[in-house]
């Protein structure tokens, strides 16, 4: 192959970077809405049905899968829509804050909501998605140290890995990953995971902006 290396260089420039290995990507929202009764702004969770497949029971912001050729943004409103049963006009996206690439070969965008319009006591959400949902005064975020615990993971035997080809073989050492696992306690509820990673990821960039007399 003769390679224009000058042509190489023009495409690569433009072209923008991929992590390597993802095939799934999903995109959330973290919905922030108005208590009126507390005067202050709550976060809203989910807390899955029990009819869903996966992690049913367990706590979650609105979101899912991209699907077709949707942006990363377009995805949490629809998700967002679709679980909480609202409108579109009912979310004002105020940005998009951090995100989160795991060992499951997996991206989940996260993007800041504004909810309006509507009450929370209003919001009656999808059955076949939600069991029901909750609130959480940002206060409340703000004041809370998470529990944080260390899950720590390693790589099984498995006879079908070409040991033969690497050095070593099977006494190859392979790096053990560390999970910082972190749990939040609210009235009955325990918000941990991807949720409570996303959730800390949020009140750190508040509790910066706060101490820095931007907010």
């Amino acid at each position: 192959m003769n390679l224009d290396i000058n042509k190489l260089g023009e495409v690569i420039s433009k072209r923008l970077p991929q992590p390597v290995d993802i095939n799934k990507h999903y995109a959330v929202t973290i919905p922030l809405i108005f208590n009126e009764l507390t005067n202050g702004w709550e976060v809203i969770y989910e807390v899955r049905s029990e009819k869903l497949a996966h992690q049913p029971l367990e706590i979650s912001f609105p979101g899912g899968r991209l699907e077709g050729d949707e942006s990363y943004r377009q995805a949490a409103v629809r998700e967002t829509c679709e679980e909480l049963l609202i409108s579109e006009d009912n979310i004002e996206v105020l940005g998009e804050l951090d995100y989160l690439v795991t060992t499951g070969t997996l991206v989940i965008k996260c993007f800041l909501v504004k909810i309006h319009g509507v009450s929370l006591h209003d919001i009656k959400p999808s059955e076949d998605e939600v069991d029901h949902i909750f609130s959480v005064p940002v206060d409340y975020l703000l004041d809370y140290e998470p529990i944080k615990s260390v899950l720590t993971m390693s790589v099984d035997n498995d006879d079908k890995f070409p040991y033969d080809l690497i050095p070593n073989g099977r006494k190859y050492n392979f790096a053990r990953g560390k999970n910082v696992v972190l749990f939040y306690k609210y009235d009955k509820y325990i918000i941990w995971g991807f949720t409570a990673k996303m959730t800390n990821s949020f009140i750190e960039i508040l509790r910066e902006l706060i101490k820095n007399n931007i907010l």
